[in-house]
């Protein structure tokens, strides 16, 4: 007995080694969402969902605000976040957004927050020390409120605020007292959405405005080399091409120059869209971008949090990369280079073989391998040991493994913010199928963790790789990705061939591109921007050799490049096209 118990204790202590030699993170970033606490948004079923992300920098460590959760997170290295319980609205506020967008700023050695209203009756709370929860209020009824506001100080100590969520009235900004926050003179109109020139900012999946006009909502300034950058985000919030747009301007209040292309989106892959976010700094003075991954699933507002790297270039061009945003990527370092934050382990199972211990209906197997957050295989129960396996096809490097838990028939009573609640799991690996070997063990896991995300100490060499339930924290066990990372230990795909893109007068924000398909690709990669070497934006194409696009500026001419993906690695990309 003794023997085993040793045994167990250094399970434990191998799992505790794995954790902290972490060194990556995987979109949606893995912290302890909350469920709804809107009943009619959840007559479909019980789920998780949080978006508007704020991260600030205070006093070293990284501090996240996001809509509905009842509290905030902090973290010292933006990887292992802790939740902080605390509801921000008074019992007079009668509404269910509990700090909804909620704006973070910071003023002197003062973080403030305050939530969305219509109203004037909400706090701006205040603190100097937020890691222990400790707040004031610096101001009891804001009386101008604000939907989706945004604070900003600058260099000189002045002090903004900006608002505004519509498909018909702009952008507000403002300049605000910055110890009674009364404003000084009237808000100013800052930006509207010009959909007839960017085709990225109309509303739809398809980016037709067929449904509703474009919104625009999120508003959040930085500066950067004596230039404002007010983000945006567009067009709405249920689609994958939901982004943030950037305006450049000389002053806090514009006038603005519009970057034509979104400064952060994210179309295809697992996670998708990547707007109404926020831009800030690590200790060593990056940039990195937070945003709203869009989900959808039970809920048009049901949507998860991804941080992105981002930066700014000689021209002052600000950008962020979400290429392979939903893969590994490094967390900040010192003598990290932003630009090289992917890990380059590769996705292994997309598509592949899948096997599981039961199946609830239509909720199929391989929705957990099809690269869709929106897909998930569910078993028949949530007891303990119910599993899936995955074929990686062949023997591969393993780094990383990300388990997406999906919510199936949650208990009715999830409702907001659920504390003490936990996934309990098991990671098996073998190289035939038949004898396997333990490769992590969370049964004793006392953390709730929807995306969790390991990365394992050493790589190893495996075919197959199976997750056992061990206890869910309510409903079904159903997964919407067990993604694994690593490299297939084979060849690279070759590079695409008869790359083309057609656009035509009818309509120059949009184009039908093609390509010949790559016989050893399971993805492509599309680049594109307004200049050759700068191609920041790109959209992810999986099983298909053709894609409509309707995101480009009409005035402006167009470069693209392309690149194949496989388990391996991604190919030499082609030759920039010009495309007037």
């Amino acid at each position: 007995m003794k023997k085993y118990f040793l045994l167990a204790l250094a399970m434990l202590a191998l799992v505790s080694a794995l954790q902290a030699q972490q060194k990556t993170y995987c979109n949606p970033i893995n912290v302890d969402y909350g469920y709804t606490p809107i009943p009619n948004f959840s007559e479909w079923g019980r789920h998780r969902a949080t978006a508007d992300p704020v991260v600030v920098n205070y006093k070293g460590e990284y501090y996240m605000f996001s809509t509905n959760q009842w509290g905030y997170w902090h973290s010292p290295d933006m990887l292992n976040w802790t939740f902080h319980a605390r509801k921000f609205l008074r019992p007079h506020n009668k509404v269910y957004d509990e700090l909804c967008a909620p704006a973070v700023g910071i003023v002197g050695d003062t973080m403030i927050v305050f939530g969305s209203t219509y109203t004037s009756e909400f706090t701006i709370w205040m603190s100097t020390n937020p890691k222990a929860n400790e707040w004031t209020a610096l101001v009891d009824n804001f009386e101008i409120g604000g939907w989706d506001p945004a604070f900003f100080t600058d260099d000189d100590g002045k002090f903004y605020m900006y608002n505004g969520s519509s498909n018909r009235y702009p952008l507000y900004g403002i300049e605000l007292d910055r110890k009674t926050m009364k404003p000084k003179g009237t808000r100013k109109e800052m930006y509207l959405l010009e959909s007839w020139r960017y085709g990225w900012q109309r509303f739809g999946e398809y980016m037709d405005d067929t449904f509703l006009d474009g919104f625009i909502e999120g508003a959040t300034v930085n500066k950067n080399n004596g230039k404002y950058y007010l983000q945006y985000g567009a067009p709405g919030t249920e689609m994958s091409g939901y982004a943030d747009g950037v305006l450049v301007g000389k002053t806090p209040l514009g006038p603005w120059e519009a970057q034509p292309d979104p400064l952060s989106m994210k179309l295809g892959g697992f996670a998708r869209g990547a707007g109404h976010g926020a831009s800030f700094q690590d200790n060593q003075k990056n940039w990195w971008h937070v945003s709203t991954i869009q989900l959808s699933s039970k809920n048009n507002f049901e949507r998860r949090i991804g941080i992105w790297p981002a930066g700014f270039d000689k021209d002052d061009v600000m950008w962020c990369n979400t290429v392979f945003g939903d893969y590994p990527h490094y967390i900040p370092s010192a003598g990290l280079d932003i630009k090289k934050t992917f890990t380059g382990w590769m996705l292994l199972n997309y598509n592949k073989p899948v096997e599981v211990s039961s199946t609830l209906g239509g909720y199929l197997p391989n929705n957990a391998v099809d690269e869709s957050m929106k897909t998930y295989w569910s078993a028949e129960t949530g007891k303990a040991g119910e599993w899936i396996k995955t074929d990686l096809g062949n023997l591969s490097t393993v780094n990383a493994i990300q388990i997406n838990y999906a919510d199936q028939d949650a208990d009715s009573s999830f409702l907001g913010k659920q504390v003490n609640i936990k996934h309990q799991y098991k990671l098996w690996s073998s190289l035939d199928g038949k004898k396997w070997t333990i490769l992590v063990d969370k049964s004793n896991n006392q953390t709730d963790v929807p995306h969790e995300y390991v990365e394992l100490a050493q790589p190893i060499q495996t075919r197959y790789i199976k997750l056992e339930n061990v206890a869910m924290p309510t409903g079904k066990f159903a997964i919407s990705g067990l993604r694994v990372f690593g490299n297939g230990n084979g060849s690279k795909p070759d590079a695409v061939k008869d790359f083309m893109v057609l656009r035509t007068e009818k309509d120059k924000r949009s184009a039908w591109i093609r390509w010949r398909p790559e016989n050893k690709a399971y993805a492509y990669n599309i680049y594109y921007g307004t200049a050759p070497d700068k191609l920041y934006n790109c959209i992810m194409v999986h099983n298909a050799n053709e894609y409509w696009f309707r995101g480009m500026d009409k005035l402006s001419t167009y470069y693209y490049t392309i690149e194949a993906i496989n388990e391996n690695g991604v190919s030499e990309k082609t030759k920039v096209l010009e495309v007037k």
